[in-house]
């Protein structure tokens, strides 16, 4: 069988680099995620339950209808119980501001972000706008106002 190599188009993505760290970069050829770097003067301790904002260094141009979500690293919440606390966390397309991670400590111990640390992956993706259409109802459908496991757990 013949493995086929596509050539996928890359989304060039204006960058400002205003720290120390090198700039994202996916860890294999079919890496959804970059992996964002915490760019810091000085190691920050993460107390249990605490919630900062790490930054990155990064000011980033989207190009008009792509977003960036910032998501959490696995290995970090399941090692130590750390997470992007509003996650995904968007960046919109006309943000220009500095990329900014907001983690917390779901962990019964201090964590340590030290300078450098990958802490985040940076997944950027298309999206559509939407026009909402006021009616006075919806169509039906086999499951209607069902929701919140009712559809049950098999």
């Amino acid at each position: 069988m013949e493995l086929i190599n596509f050539a996928f188009n890359m989304v060039k993505i204006k960058v400002v680099n205003t720290g120390h760290q090198p700039l994202p970069a996916y860890a294999t050829q079919q890496s959804a995620g970059l992996d964002l770097r915490a760019n810091l003067d000085e190691s920050i301790v993460l107390r249990p339950m605490e919630r900062r904002l790490v930054p990155t260094g990064l000011c980033i141009a989207l190009p008009e209808g792509y977003e960036a979500q910032v998501r959490p690293r696995s290995g970090l919440a399941l090692k130590h119980g750390i997470t992007v606390l509003n996650t995904p966390g968007t960046i919109d397309a006309d943000y220009r501001g500095e990329v900014m991670v907001l983690l917390v400590n779901f962990s019964q111990e201090d964590f340590i972000i030290n300078d450098g640390e990958r802490i985040a992956q940076l997944v950027v993706a298309r999206y559509e706008q939407a026009d909402f259409l006021s009616v006075e109802e919806l169509d039906e459908t086999e499951r209607g106002a069902g929701g919140y496991g009712h559809t049950g757990v098999k």
